[in-house]
């Protein structure tokens, strides 16, 4: 019998992540919620942050344009060193660097 040969491209998966235990009270309140949902508390976990992250876009946006333009960066250029895992916070001396540099 001959092997099928793949027509699509597997799909990389996801890359999975635990948070810290919530607390009794929250976690009774996810186990509510849930359930009122009839959702799973991992599902109703997913779907509360993702909502909250929604919510949040456009400050987290909008702190991504000052950190980029400290830098003398476009937002889209420190958006992509962020996900690369190549962002670094400034050092005090780079601070200072950039202040002389603007008093030239």
């Amino acid at each position: 019998m001959e092997a099928i040969p793949k027509i699509f491209k597997e799909m990389p998966r996801r890359e999975r992540f635990s948070i810290a235990p919530l607390g009794e009270y929250y976690m009774d309140l996810l186990t509510i919620d849930s359930t009122i949902n009839a959702r799973s508390k991992a599902t109703q976990a997913n779907s509360l942050l993702c909502a909250k992250l929604q919510e949040r876009e456009q400050r987290i946006r909008a702190r991504v344009e000052y950190l980029a333009s400290k830098r003398g960066i476009g937002a889209d250029e420190l958006w992509i060193q962020i996900l690369k895992g190549e962002f670094e916070d400034l050092k005090p001396e780079e601070i200072k660097e950039m202040e002389d540099d603007e008093l030239e």
